[in-house]
């Protein structure tokens, strides 16, 4: 078939397909709107208020994918090559203080005001968090998330690592595969086919009676961060350049309304489909939004997704998601006085300020390289801080298993 010869019309219409040429990353305010719905989501899930704010993770996920995927072909188109050393230099000054900092003190907390068992746990897996592996160490320990998560201080870190293993290998796909002509095509062709081969994993695990292999399996859960990859590739931006402004904005809405249903309206692992495709359908939608999002910003969902109060909530939420979680677990109802809606504000209010201070001290002074974080202090910062962790981790004594049970035999004798 002889091609069509390029027409005025056509010239026109070509023009706006074409996808928003690579440059420098630009902030997309509604992005941090999503991260702090997602965030909020899994607050409430787990103060037992929102059936399918689990949900929330996915969106991470998929945002994770997402931008750092347009992070490394935007390097690409600038500089012709992905250095990786750089990258993952940044990742770690990201995200590795605060989680050390959070590992630290709640391993301190723990042993003060915890419970023996807790203790014991947070001790057998703080090694793992510290590795980046402990989802694989609860599958293959068969710690399940669903009824043991309770008795686990960092069980909510098996998200953290699998970004963190998605982090180690993917940036490898895209230095490879997305140099030269053509390069956004082979991405967006490995980015779709490792997603299917995920998809087919969890078809063939989920099924399982326990389904925490599936559920916290890095390869089960790759199509999230793969699907988000896809979104930013050039041939899905510039399928989502065709879309017109009204259409959009509309598709953005319907799609945020349905996100916010099936977080209402999901029970948890027990939801008809959720491991036979409906995670994989959430993730897709996850990743439509996105694009869409990124595109046309200034949309209505844009706006109100940008707006003060859900971005402000998302440039906390990486902090706010590692503390939340064992506050939880140290401040039970008995301590606070308090249940229900009460015990779940007074806990979230305590996850806020542990997470701004993290912020203000630790993150941001890292991430934006205070005096005291860069250059030889930033290396003496570093070892003190790897030596307060592995010397916590050590000096904390095990926990007597028997501790506060009555011993049967002497109540015999007495």
């Amino acid at each position: 078939m002889r091609p069509l010869l390029p027409g005025p019309g056509l010239r026109r219409r070509a023009h706006r397909a074409a996808p928003p040429a690579r440059g420098r990353a630009r902030h997309i305010a509604p992005l941090d709107g999503l991260r702090g719905c997602a965030v909020l989501a899994v607050l409430l899930f787990h103060a037992g208020h929102l059936g399918g704010g689990f949900l929330g993770v996915d969106l991470f996920f998929v945002l994770s994918g997402f931008l750092i995927t347009g992070l490394l072909l935007g390097e690409t188109a600038r500089r012709g090559r992905v250095d990786l050393a750089a990258f993952w230099g940044r990742r770690a000054r990201r995200l590795l203080p605060a989680l050390t900092v959070m590992g630290t003190t709640t391993l301190l907390l723990t042993w003060t005001l915890g419970t023996p068992a807790l203790l014991g746990f947070a001790l057998d897996d703080a090694p793992w968090v510290a590795a980046q592996a402990v989802n694989w160490h609860f599958v293959t320990e068969q710690i399940g998330y669903w009824n043991a998560s309770g008795t686990r201080v960092f069980a909510h870190l098996w998200s953290i690592a699998v970004e963190w293993q998605f982090y180690a290998a993917w940036p490898l796909v895209v230095a490879l595969a997305g140099r030269g002509r053509g390069g956004e095509r082979r991405v967006a062709v490995l980015a779709s086919a490792g997603a299917l081969v995920s998809l087919l994993l969890m078809l063939r695990l989920g099924d399982a009676v326990d389904t925490t292999r599936a559920y916290e399996g890095t390869d089960t859960r790759a199509f999230a961060l793969l699907l988000g990859a896809l979104a930013a590739t050039s041939p899905v931006r510039g399928l989502i350049a065709r879309v017109p402004g009204r259409l959009a904005g509309a598709a953005s809405a319907v799609l945020v309304c349905g996100l916010a249903a099936a977080w209402a309206l999901t029970e948890g692992q027990h939801a008809p489909g959720l491991f036979q495709g409906g995670l994989f359908a959430h993730s897709l939608a996850c990743a439509l939004l996105i694009a869409l999002l990124a595109t046309a910003p200034d949309r209505r969902a844009g706006r109100i997704l940008g707006s003060t109060l859900p971005r402000r909530l998302g440039e906390l939420s990486y902090s706010l998601y590692l503390w939340h979680w064992p506050v939880y677990l140290l401040l039970p109802a008995e301590v606070l006085g308090v249940g229900g809606w009460g015990r779940t504000a007074l806990a979230i209010a305590v996850s806020l300020g542990a997470a701004v201070l993290s912020k203000i001290l630790v993150e941001d002074p890292v991430r934006f390289r205070a005096p005291w974080a860069a250059g030889r202090q930033g290396l003496v910062a570093l070892t003190a801080a790897v030596a307060v962790a592995v010397g916590a981790w050590a000096l904390v004594p095990q926990p007597d298993p028997g501790a506060g049970t009555v011993d049967v035999e002497r109540l015999k004798t007495s």
